[in-house]
């Protein structure tokens, strides 16, 4: 049986490439060969470093913009990072501060109640992978429904189309996640 951490890089690569949009079987679900897969089968709106003017956010802060569909990672400095995202879909748009109050990396997913009423034909838990909804990454907002993840749709990404959660591409969720802590404050303007 071949060991998948023994493989050489371009084998990876040649997996990778040869493979895109094909479902991930055990032992590549999880962990860093399956992010390494992700980041090669997926497209983002490019991250872009940008001029920040709004001294009252921290360096540290998520701010996230429904309007614009961005989200801004503030460095300080005048800097800040900005993610495309999408947001939630008319009557599922919300605003306030939130607390990052835990983090998950490839994250299994049970829909909140709400949403099961919603949508009864939706299952009632799904394990994390390529497959999950929530992506590879998942950073819980305080106590609420809400979570900024992954998505395994990112052609979603800059619509209006989510439940009230913030849906980014895998590969920049993952980059986010690098950077954000539990306790990050993130502010979330219409």
């Amino acid at each position: 049986m071949t060991k998948w951490s023994s493989l050489p890089f371009k084998a990876l690569v040649a997996l990778a490439v040869t493979a895109p949009g094909t479902a991930l079987a055990s032992p590549l679900d999880r962990g860093p060969v399956a992010d390494f897969l992700t980041i090669f089968r997926q497209q983002s709106i490019p991250k872009q470093l940008v001029q920040w003017r709004h001294p009252e956010y921290k360096a540290g802060t998520v701010v996230i913009s429904t309007k614009e569909r961005r989200l801004y990672y503030v460095l300080g400095g005048g800097q800040a990072i900005e993610y495309g995202v999408g947001v939630g879909r008319e009557g599922f748009t919300w605003s306030g501060v939130k607390t990052v109050s835990r983090k998950r990396e490839w994250p299994d997913w049970r829909p909140p109640a709400p949403m099961l009423k919603r949508r009864p034909d939706l299952p009632r838990y799904m394990a994390g992978g390529m497959e999950n909804p929530l992506g590879a990454r998942a950073l819980y907002l305080g106590s609420s429904d809400y979570r900024i993840h992954g998505s395994n749709e990112p052609d979603t990404i800059g619509a209006a189309v989510s439940s009230g959660c913030i849906r980014m591409t895998n590969n920049d969720v993952i980059d986010l996640y690098s950077r954000v802590k539990v306790g990050t404050k993130v502010v979330v303007l219409r």
